[in-house]
């Protein structure tokens, strides 16, 4: 068996590449390392089941060349975070819609077996109810948000229209180790462990209280290969942890001092995922709790120690867009 991991130089791709190799299978990753760190794949590069290439997923000429005797593809390949999109909206439909249907056509071409997607659950936009389930309204509230829903509906279009066997993940909020610390302000585990290893207040956005549905990487990488491994198809599911936590629980393990800025338009108050979809069809459920997914976190603190340290001035202007789009005014 063959796969192709594309973003597997990146944070869930670098641990699904793990899984896979770890289950026998030769993985083939494609990563133009603008966002994927080579440092998370290079403990693979003497493994003779591993192989790597640095290929941009917009150049389809170079891309097809990779796809030969493949089985399996998962599409982790993407452009990531909330306010890089609204101010570069082109980039992120170039790669997270064109570059998605250039993986597609590769893959099609090459009749592989299994195709699965990592899909956003910011396709749900603010949720209207909770746990929200795969059905519910499609809202999305910034170009990132959106590219990555377009990109799921070509994939699920090519499931109807041309039998490629296809799944797409809806992923809510993945933590752990690997984990982005570019200098895009972003996900909240990245921002807070880089203020914990450099002694700085915790910057909680609002009261604190908003929860997430925080799903530890191991997991997710996991949600992947069962997916591929079953022979369903044409489906989309969430992926989350059958659980929700507060932002105030999070500091509350990381421990330290915390400062509070504004809440931001467009982010919803809690994130909570159904599950009863890929647990009924698949049998998979999250295994790492909050508690321990934490833990291992902090076992491996100085990860963090090169991040960029943000505060609540540095945050403002890089939010300011946010607010300026985002805002009711």
């Amino acid at each position: 068996m063959k796969a192709i991991v594309t973003g597997g130089a990146g944070f869930i791709g670098s641990h699904l590449t793990d899984l896979l190799i770890q289950r026998g299978l030769e993985v083939l990753v494609i990563d133009n390392l603008s966002c994927g760190r080579i440092e998370n794949i290079n403990h693979l590069k003497t493994n003779k089941n591993f192989s790597f290439k640095n290929v941009d997923i917009l150049n389809f000429d170079e891309l097809n060349k990779c796809f030969k005797n493949v089985d399996w593809v998962f599409h982790l390949a993407g452009l990531a975070d909330i306010v890089p999109s609204i101010e570069n909206p082109k980039d992120y439909y170039e790669v997270n819609v064109t570059g998605t249907l250039n993986v597609l056509e590769c893959s099609r071409k090459a009749n592989v077996k299994r195709f699965i997607y990592a899909a956003s659950s910011s396709c749900y936009g603010v949720p209207e109810r909770f746990p929200t389930s795969e059905s519910s309204k499609i809202s999305p509230e910034y170009p990132y948000a959106l590219t990555k829903f377009l990109g799921e509906e070509l994939v699920c279009h090519w499931n109807q229209l041309y039998k490629l066997p296809t799944i797409s993940l809806r992923l809510f909020n993945v933590y752990g180790l690997r984990s982005r610390t570019s200098g895009t302000y972003g996900a909240v585990f990245g921002v807070f462990l880089a203020q914990k290893f450099h002694k700085m207040p915790y910057t909680i956005v609002g009261d604190g209280e908003q929860t997430r549905d925080f799903t530890y990487v191991t997991d997710v990488a996991n949600a992947f290969y069962t997916a591929a491994e079953s022979n369903i198809s044409g489906e989309i599911m969430n992926v989350g942890s059958s659980k929700h936590y507060s932002i105030n629980r999070l500091v509350e393990l990381l421990e330290g001092e915390k400062v509070f800025i504004p809440k931001r338009p467009g982010e919803p108050d809690c994130t909570f995922a159904d599950v009863s979809k890929i647990e009924r069809l698949l049998g998979w459920k999250a295994k790492v709790s909050f508690e321990q997914g934490v833990k291992k976190m902090l076992e491996r603190l100085d990860f963090w120690s090169e991040a960029p340290v943000w505060n609540p001035k540095t945050i403002e202007k890089a939010t300011n867009k946010w607010f300026e789009h985002l805002g009711n005014d």
